[in-house]
């Protein structure tokens, strides 16, 4: 088992039981408890668990930082750009996919002037943006509403997304690496995710420079199904440099 692959089995152990103990993992897994307790330490420094005494445990809940008008206000000039950046993609009649990101919020607002737009998001801080343009047809995908959130989580809408065949999905990540892909920190929120990923014509990553080469609990796309990036000009260019098959657009 390669160590990405057993990482993520980790967090699935942990995710399940929400805490975890080196020697039965080891034992599971097939490893030495060295090389356990290294990976727990790589993924402590992801932020993604906390060590103990002979094992480990999930983060603590996410405090206010994680609601998104605290995440709408970090970054917000880089995040208006890349908005600005992503609405030139876009066409008239398209079918959009959205998610439910501040940075897609900010795409949102650059689309009020497109006619014949049809658009599925979960966010609803996007749905009343995109309202504002009576030429475009907004469809809710339905789930469940955190504390503390403007997004709809969970699978609930699941059937109305398989029924649609989308142009283009504009998605941000808590989290973009090679090997991981993107990663957000609800794991509700991914599997939606992967869901809407499923039926579209192509993947556009809103990605402001701080979620570069940075990790979160759960993965929702791998590196080869995104076929666009855009970010902003504090982006790590040796990081860009690094990546195979996807257009990287830096937003001004």
């Amino acid at each position: 088992m390669l160590a990405p692959e057993r990482r993520n089995r980790i967090m699935q152990i942990l995710n399940e039981h929400k805490q975890l103990l080196v020697k039965d993992v080891s034992l599971e897994l097939g490893v030495s408890e060295g090389t356990l307790r290294n990976d727990l330490k790589i993924l402590e420094e992801d932020g993604l668990l906390e060590r103990t005494h002979g094992g480990a445990v999930l983060p603590k809940p996410h405090t206010p930082e994680y609601t998104f008008q605290s995440r709408s206000l970090t970054n917000q000039e880089e995040k208006k750009m890349i908005g600005k950046a992503a609405a030139k993609l876009v066409q008239n009649g398209q079918c959009l996919i959205l998610d439910a990101s501040s940075t897609s919020l900010e795409l949102a607002r650059h689309l009020v002037h497109y006619n014949y737009l049809t658009v599925i998001t979960n966010g609803l801080a996007t749905s009343q943006e995109l309202t504002r343009n009576p030429h475009i047809s907004v469809i809710v995908v339905g789930g469940v509403l955190r504390p503390g959130s403007s997004s709809l989580e969970g699978l609930l809408g699941k059937g109305l997304l398989g029924q649609i065949h989308a142009d283009v999905f504009f998605t941000s990540a808590h989290g973009f690496t090679v090997t991981a892909g993107l990663s957000d920190f609800s794991i509700y929120e991914a599997e939606l995710k992967k869901t809407m990923i499923s039926n579209v014509s192509k993947v556009v990553a809103l990605l402001d420079h701080s979620k570069l080469n940075r990790r979160s609990i759960a993965s929702f796309a791998e590196t080869s199904q995104i076929d666009t990036i855009i970010t902003d000009p504090g982006a790590d260019r040796e990081f860009l440099d690094e990546l195979e098959g996807v257009e990287i657009i830096i937003a001004d």
